[in-house]
């Protein structure tokens, strides 16, 4: 199994760059890419769905040949939802950065069906989820409510510091529904500010993956199986941008039995 936190490289361009095959995996990708103003970053590759996320940052996107629409503008990913682009499998895209921006790419399998379009910030539903120490608080870029897409579910989540998020433990690994969905997910993290760090541990029940991470600013984290909780540590913000794909478009989690109690709370 390929190591669970992958670290970026470089400081400029593609830093991040996760593949089915890197991962070892089926479904999910995921980049991040730096970018200068001025600078273009493109894609469009036969067979995946694309979602867009700017960070950081403003983009022009581009859709085969042609101007889709402008995405972004927060100087932080803390600053709450932008606008995000969708483009379907095959679809020829470029992004022209309007500043330096800090673009994110989710992808996952596509056949080309659906439109390219721009996601406004007031189509994406905002919820908190859980309560005292575990409250969060959630951005839905792509859910399944959204049929547009064929594989994507794209999320965006604010854990303030001290707070535990994907929280009490679940888990989404078995073509179970309608207990469970299988879905892979990737964790793309920021803190605030960001010298601080936060903790996730990816397991199973079994303990044949038991693996806790430190995570720093800009790290990305893989879930190819197992529960996933996350804890911010005191003083520091986290965020993450969460990709899911899998068989089937439906996010379905089982909790963890023995911390299923907490839901009680």
């Amino acid at each position: 199994m390929p190591n669970l936190r992958v670290r970026p490289s470089g400081t400029g361009g593609r830093v991040i760059h996760v593949t089915p095959e890197s991962a070892g995996w089926t479904y999910v990708g995921f980049d991040l890419v730096r970018l200068e103003g001025g600078e273009r970053f493109a894609g469009g590759e036969p067979g995946r769905e694309v979602c867009l996320v700017a960070v950081t940052g403003t983009a022009r996107i581009e859709a085969a040949g042609a101007p889709l629409g402008t995405i972004g503008g927060r100087t932080s990913p803390f600053a709450g939802p932008v606008p995000a682009a969708y483009l379907p499998a095959g679809t020829a895209w470029t992004a022209i950065a309007e500043a330096p921006l800090e673009l994110a790419v989710c992808s996952a399998p596509g056949t080309g069906a659906g439109t390219a379009r721009i996601i406004g910030a007031e189509a994406m539903s905002r919820e908190t989820r859980g309560r005292g120490t575990n409250v969060r608080h959630v951005t839905n870029i792509l859910p399944e409510t959204d049929p547009t897409a064929e594989s994507l579910l794209v999320v965006e989540v604010i854990t303030p510091g001290g707070h535990t998020s994907s929280y009490p433990p679940h888990k989404h690994d078995r073509d179970a529904l309608p207990e469970e969905s299988l879905l892979e997910e990737t964790y793309y993290h920021r803190l605030d500010p960001p010298q601080g760090f936060a903790f996730q541990r990816v397991y199973t029940d079994d303990r044949s993956l038991d693996e806790t991470m430190v995570v720093e600013d800009g790290d990305t984290t893989l879930v190819p199986k197992g529960y996933h909780p996350v804890a911010a540590i005191h003083g520091y913000d986290l965020y993450y941008l969460n990709v899911m794909a899998g068989p089937k478009r439906i996010w379905k989690f089982w909790n963890a039995p023995e911390h299923a109690w907490l839901l009680a709370k």
